[in-house]
């Protein structure tokens, strides 16, 4: 592997071979929405629980302290108020993430949608501008059209992280597909390693605290979750628990305990 990737993904991806993302870049799509109203002080909080990375866009890039994780710019964006919210394009380049100090960059591919084809176009033209200057790839696959009736259906999940690998990602972001059996299908499927979506917010904490383990023991390197992070009422809480899940084979419980849950 490149010399420059390899030190880049030692910035995500920690000695265990695992991370924890924080994606904020829910501004483009949903708009300012509650939890990344304020991105400075959000960014602190996660940051204090010794989160591994944060995505964001180019924008908050620029405006935001993020000295103490690592930072991934997102390439992709499209807004839900657009006439099609699941055909993203690319807003940023390789060369402008690089000059805003990214570690790594993410695209964003809707397996099944009307415009997979220029996603997929766009995902392997990013992966030889990643590969020539050294930069990891976080790809974001998820089945999502109008021939995906389950976005959570093992066969539909593992053919979009196995697309994503196969077009030269380093790291793979998708749904998690509801159990530990259903979802080592596709982590064993899939040559790069994986990190589960949050989806939306979650009624408890210890919902995200159950899928994180499971996903873990079926063979996930970690999560990029948002929502149920940053909307969570103690952000730096849930990404300590988070963390240690991960990072120190934590139980639910013992997780949960940091959380001051009962």
């Amino acid at each position: 592997m490149n010399v420059g990737k390899t030190r880049r993904l030692k910035r995500i991806m920690q000695k265990d071979d695992h991370t924890v993302i924080v994606p904020m870049d829910h501004g483009v799509t949903i708009g300012p929405m509650q939890g990344i109203i304020d991105m400075q002080k959000i960014t602190n909080q996660i940051v204090e629980g010794r989160v591994d990375a944060i995505l964001v866009h180019k924008g908050i890039a620029k405006r935001i302290d993020t000295d103490d994780a690592g930072l991934i710019v997102m390439l992709s964006g499209a807004s839900n108020l657009g006439p099609n919210p699941n055909g993203k394009i690319q807003v940023c380049s390789v060369g402008e993430a690089l000059r805003l100090g990214a570690d790594a960059v993410s695209v964003h591919v809707n397996i099944g949608a009307q415009d997979e084809d220029r996603m997929l176009a766009n995902l392997g033209k990013v992966s030889e501008e990643c590969e020539h200057y050294g930069l990891p790839l976080l790809a974001m696959m998820y089945p999502r059209g109008p021939k995906i009736l389950n976005e959570h259906d093992t066969t539909a999940v593992a053919h979009a992280a196995r697309i994503g690998a196969e077009l030269g990602a380093d790291i793979i972001k998708t749904n998690y597909t509801g159990s530990i059996d259903t979802f080592k299908t596709v982590t064993e499927s899939c040559p790069a390693p994986i990190v589960i979506a949050g989806g939306p917010k979650c009624k408890a904490p210890n919902e995200v605290l159950q899928t994180t383990h499971d996903a873990l023991q079926s063979g996930a390197a970690g999560l990029s979750i948002g929502r149920n992070v940053f909307q969570c009422e103690n952000p730096t809480a849930i990404i300590k628990a988070l963390s240690a899940i991960v990072h120190k084979n934590a139980s639910v419980e013992q997780a949960q305990k940091m959380l001051g849950e009962n």
